[in-house]
């Protein structure tokens, strides 16, 4: 197993029609499929990574900014932004087209945690993510504060472990004097 990898090493990008059986009775894609289209690109780039089975621990906050509509094309691209010891963020960025009227609009993004597990289902360590573009590096180190909002909103961390977060706050009240 490599020790550590690329960010495009895990890049996964899927497109789907948004078919009659997808859509809800205003003809837009159903949120639960897009959750589902989501989770399925995201385990996949987990798996890339870790060259592991992979399963969803968590996800953040998913916003509609826009509503995909029957017969649009829905692409999906995921990639790992930081692993940890066994577990993994994954980014998701969602992009809706009208083909025929020539239209593409971002839909949705969001973070999704995988952990790697092993043959029995335990946890098993994955390789560490080198960050190389701007942006790539921007989303890891913002994953560490991510990790630590989701370990508390899990009631896994006490607010006052959450090192990272309280290092960000005192950074941004020192900036605003």
């Amino acid at each position: 197993m490599k020790l550590e990898k690329f960010p495009k090493d895990s890049f996964v990008i899927s497109t789907e029609m948004v078919l009659p059986n997808d859509t809800n009775p205003l003809h837009n894609l159903m949120g639960g499929r897009l959750l589902h289209l989501m989770d399925v690109v995201a385990a996949i780039s987990a798996q890339k990574h870790s060259n592991r089975v992979v399963v969803t621990a968590s996800v953040d906050n998913v916003s509609f900014k826009y509503s995909p509509k029957l017969g649009d094309t829905v692409t999906l691209e995921a990639k790992v932004t930081r692993a940890f010891n066994s577990s993994m963020e994954v980014f998701i960025r969602v992009w809706s087209e009208n083909i025929p009227n020539g239209t593409k609009v971002e839909t949705n993004t969001a973070f999704f945690t995988f952990v790697a597990v092993d043959q029995t289902g335990r946890p098993i360590i994955v390789p560490k993510i080198v960050p190389e573009t701007d942006s790539e590096k921007k989303l890891y180190e913002g994953a560490l504060q991510r990790r630590e909002v989701r370990l508390m909103m899990a009631g896994r961390m006490k607010p006052k472990d959450a090192k990272s977060l309280h290092q960000m706050m005192k950074d941004g009240m020192s900036n605003e004097e």
